[in-house]
């Protein structure tokens, strides 16, 4: 299937790299910071991170950007932006938003596409 890539992917189902940050973070341990004590809920910062790095295994694209991060009864949910088709000039490229869901520890639990949109288009609010 052209266009089609195909990526290892270790025990947690994140792919495998040697990335600097996947070095660093094996180095702190799997998890790093995310290892806490029971009924400590995941931090907001961490689960930020934490949905942008898993978000980016699998759609094989790095995320821009957060939008919005909040706790759920089920653990996190964080709007992630990503560059789907970059283009000249940069304001016509297209980004979509992605709604990313994760448990109480950290581990995506589902995510779905919410929209697409040109870089440069501004919104107007809910209309």
């Amino acid at each position: 299937m052209a266009g089609s890539e195909r990526r290892e992917v270790d025990g947690k189902g994140r792919p495998k790299t040697s990335d600097s940050r996947r070095d660093v973070r094996t180095a702190r341990g799997e998890r790093g910071e995310t290892e806490r004590e029971p009924g400590h809920p995941l931090a907001m910062g961490r689960a930020m991170r934490e949905a942008s790095e898993q978000l980016a295994g699998l759609l094989g694209k790095r995320p821009e950007s957060v939008s919005a991060v909040k706790h759920t009864e089920e653990g996190w949910q964080a709007d992630v932006e990503v560059l789907e088709i970059p283009r000249v000039p940069d304001t016509t490229s297209v980004m979509a938003s992605y709604r990313v869901r994760l448990d109480e520890r950290g581990r995506l639990t589902e995510y779905e596409r919410r929209r697409r949109y040109a870089r440069g288009q501004i919104d107007h609010g809910d209309r």
